[in-house]
């Protein structure tokens, strides 16, 4: 055995073993990137808005790829962008849908559509836990395009009463699995 033999296995292995992470870490990008991006992705839930169905801190897995199949449904927990700042991302829960009118009176929310042009008062008691503050009272006629979204915690709550309906292009997707804290760790409803 030559004394260049040595060098010559040690810096064989050693470029092995970099291509073998390398070839890892390209697999791991190419799988990850495209689920990052185009069907899952992380949020930071700040605020108390959502109270008591989300806290502070939470850590939440978005599902991206549901609402590019199909459209959000009332009650649905969305992720969005801000209308007035789209740099900025909200949580709010869909309240009213395309086409509708949502009217505010008195404590209660009341959907006219089609289906009941007379309307109906939307029972809220599934998601929140104590009696409805009130919330002013307001009219807000909905485009084809936009939906109207509210905080679970209406008193703390910056959402459509104050700045209006949310166009359908920002809604990035529905809160689908709360990641932190371990002990609330899950599916979100």
């Amino acid at each position: 055995m030559s004394k260049t033999e040595p060098k010559i296995k040690s810096w064989w292995y050693a470029t092995s073993f970099i291509w073998e992470i390398a070839k890892i870490v390209i697999i791991s990008l190419a799988i990850i990137i495209p689920i990052r991006y185009f069907l899952f992705q992380p949020f930071f839930v700040r605020g108390a808005s959502m109270y008591p169905t989300f806290e502070d801190g939470e850590y939440l897995i978005i599902n991206e790829i549901g609402y590019r199949l199909s459209d959000p449904d009332r009650g649905d927990v969305i992720v969005f962008k801000y209308p007035k700042d789209t740099s900025q991302y909200y949580i709010k829960r869909v309240i009213g849908l395309p086409g509708e009118t949502v009217q505010i009176k008195e404590g209660s929310v009341v959907i006219f559509n089609k289906e009941n042009p007379t309307g109906f008062s939307l029972d809220e008691t599934e998601y929140l836990n104590e009696d409805i503050p009130s919330l002013g009272n307001l009219k807000m006629n909905l485009d084809e395009n936009d939906y109207f979204v509210l905080g679970d915690n209406r008193q703390a709550s910056s959402d459509s009463r104050r700045w209006g309906a949310v166009p359908r292009q920002y809604i990035i997707g529905e809160a689908w699995v709360r990641a932190w804290p371990f002990n609330r760790v899950g599916i979100v409803n």
